[in-house]
């Protein structure tokens, strides 16, 4: 993490090896919004107008919050409007790394804006004083040369709406009509599923884990009850709640089961969530956004998700 813009300690995703859940997640500093006519969003300040090329998003493979983005940017046909950037999917002592140097993992990519070696160069490039964790996603603002968002839900939303005629209008990711339904799901899913998957994943103790396996044993199973004869999760259609599950449905095998931190059953076993996911898998562009290779090297990197 960064202390008024100075490395300060190696990146870890617990707090703590005695605390009750093991894992914490800190809350995003930077939380501006692109809309279309550059007006205030729901949090931050004015001036971010939707524009082709203005915008760039950083994303690590191996992070299911980057990922969502990134799906969210693909089904609504954002490719030519907001560049891309993937970094290396393993966690160095200074956080996120770019794919410049001689050892990158293969389909991690260079800086095309500034030639940073580190994401946390970014940081400190957008506040100078910047104090916390270095994440991902990043919503960068080219033509003022600072982050606009880090807040995975956020740019998701600014993806579906923010950009108004340049994205694709056929999807509706956080319809009116269905925001409330969607909320409570949303709810579901952050309050059990993701955490339930985040204290078993990141477990350095016995405890943490021992209290995320119910978590999310109980939520594969309200899914696939849910799931039983829908193809999707919200009013018949796709909506953002299946992009959050999707991307811990589809590392869960990889990051808690390929890890020997988790017992519970594989994801075969549950067959409606079986053909939900290559469902979602098999939508334009979403391929593009799920790469084990990725997700294992990163979760490996991570030293609180080796068993011990």
């Amino acid at each position: 993490m960064l202390i008024h813009g100075q490395c300060a300690q190696a990146v870890e995703p617990v707090h703590g090896a005695g605390e009750a859940w093991g894992f914490e997640r800190e809350s995003s500093h930077f939380r501006n919004w692109v809309t279309v006519d550059g007006s205030h969003g729901p949090t931050g300040e004015m001036g971010f107008r939707a524009g082709s090329g203005r915008y760039h998003l950083y994303v690590a493979l191996t992070c299911p919050w980057a990922s969502k983005t990134l799906m969210a940017l693909k089904l609504k046909r954002l490719e030519r409007v907001v560049g891309v950037t993937v970094l290396d999917p393993r966690l160095t002592e200074k956080a996120w790394r770019f794919g410049s140097h001689h050892e990158a993992f293969p389909g991690s990519e260079p800086d095309p804006l500034y030639g940073a070696e580190y994401l946390f160069e970014l940081y400190r490039r957008s506040r100078r004083d910047y104090s916390g964790e270095i994440k991902v996603p990043v919503l960068w603002d080219r033509l003022r040369a600072e982050i606009v968002n880090n807040d995975a839900a956020d740019i998701v939303r600014m993806f579906d709406d923010g950009f108004g005629d340049l994205t694709d209008s056929t999807i509706k990711l956080y319809p009116s009509a269905l925001r409330e339904e969607i909320d409570a799901v949303n709810e579901q899913l952050d309050d059990r599923f993701h955490n339930g998957f985040d204290r078993t994943g990141y477990a350095t103790t016995q405890v943490p884990d021992e209290q995320g396996v119910p978590d999310l044993v109980e939520n594969l199973d309200w899914l696939e009850e849910r799931l039983g004869g829908e193809a999707y999760l919200v009013g018949g259609r796709l909506t953002e709640a299946d992009l959050r599950a999707f991307v811990t449905l589809v590392r869960l095998d990889v990051a808690c089961r390929g890890l020997g931190k988790a017992r519970f059953e594989p994801l075969r076993d549950y067959p409606s969530l079986l053909a939900y996911v290559r469902r979602l898998h098999a939508l334009p562009g979403v391929a593009e956004t799920v790469a084990p290779e990725h997700i294992k090297a990163g979760y490996d990197s991570i030293r609180a998700s080796r068993p011990s």
